[in-house]
């Protein structure tokens, strides 16, 4: 039985369940963690876990240190028109990382997947199954899971590449395009892949 009722005094309840959902999510991937198993694991009851993350994609992002809320990044995408899935995409993703303090929370996440494999894992199941396969999929109903797969770590590969270029390896002509510039490049692209034509 997860303990119920309050918390001591002074204990940082928020911050224990972080802790807890970062070793879960390290040693059992994003798909396998739960949010039951997280509780557990913290010592508390899942309804606190619920109380505090709006949900386990939520709670990812804040291990981390993603600055905004999936959830609110897949419904400002599906909410627009379906040719325009692509460039609001682009737009959103730049409008998270673009920022100086952005570059540097992006670049800090980049280092972690590059050199712990667990890491890599989690934002790989992460970014395929509550970001971009979303997106395809309520764009394409019908979608078979694995085309919706295969589309989705395409065009997180595109954004994902996009960003190292830009952010961690400097390359000149990304660092010169402004977002309106990589936006109109880059959308139609990342539009093929999860919205194309009919």
């Amino acid at each position: 039985m997860s303990p119920r009722g309050r918390r001591p005094a002074g204990s940082d309840t928020r911050g224990e369940i972080v802790e807890a959902a970062r070793a879960e999510f390290a040693e059992r991937g994003y798909d396998a963690a739960s949010l039951r198993g997280i509780a557990r694991r913290a010592g508390v009851d899942s309804a606190l876990v619920h109380h505090y993350f709006a949900g386990k994609p939520a709670l990812f992002a804040e291990v981390m240190t993603v600055p905004v809320d999936p959830a609110y990044l897949v419904e400002t995408v599906i909410g627009q028109p379906r040719e325009r899935v692509g460039e609001a995409l682009v737009a959103t993703f730049l409008g998270i990382w673009d920022s100086p303090e952005g570059q540097e929370r992006f670049a800090a996440l980049a280092r972690s997947v590059l050199t712990h494999e667990e890491a890599a894992r989690m934002l790989r199941e992460f970014l395929v199954r509550e970001v971009f396969a979303k997106v395809a999929v309520a764009h394409n109903p019908g979608l078979d899971p694995a085309t919706a797969e295969l589309r989705a770590t395409l065009a997180a590969g595109q954004l994902l590449g996009m960003a190292m270029l830009r952010y961690l390896l400097r390359f000149p002509a990304l660092r010169r395009a402004t977002v309106p510039e990589l936006i109109a490049e880059v959308g139609p692209v990342i539009q093929r892949y999860l919205a194309p034509d009919a």
